[in-house]
């Protein structure tokens, strides 16, 4: 969301509001950010105040390999979290475009789970809208997604 925000509206994300829409009322069992640490300046402040706002944050140091490509990545963490709280949860929000997550809705789906997802449409991948319960796109009130 983060890098959507940016490069759609050269914003930043409000979590704080996120959040509380992302809850709608229920009751809220887990929140977890996930983030690659690249050694950025205010990096730690921006993942304190994640944590401030109730996530629980997942830290996952910056891939740098030969030749200079470099690579962050969760989604293997992201689907096993989500398959290990399948058994307690009857909702998942998964904030995220990316089509690679179909799967993962797909099985959580096929456990009874109600899947919901919410990102930027312009940057979420159709097979995702597709196939989650709910896709709220966040680009219709991005107002209340972005920071001012």
């Amino acid at each position: 969301m983060y890098y959507s925000a940016k490069n759609l509206y050269d914003s930043k994300v409000d979590y704080s509001s996120l959040i509380d829409i992302a809850q709608d009322g229920r009751k809220l069992i887990r929140s977890i950010a996930y983030v690659i640490k690249a050694e950025t300046p205010d990096e730690e402040n921006f993942f304190d105040a994640l944590s401030e706002i109730g996530f629980q944050v997942k830290k996952k140091d910056l891939k740098e390999f030969h030749g200079g490509a470099k690579k962050g990545d969760w989604d293997m963490g992201i689907a096993i979290d989500a398959i290990k709280m399948s058994e307690k949860i009857d909702v998942a929000v998964l904030v995220t475009g990316d089509g690679d997550f179909r799967s993962l809705v797909d099985h959580l789906k096929s456990e009874g789970i109600q899947v919901e997802v919410m990102s930027f449409g312009k940057s979420t991948a159709g097979e995702l809208v597709e196939a989650s319960d709910v896709f709220l796109n966040m680009d219709k009130k991005k107002d209340l997604y972005l920071m001012e």
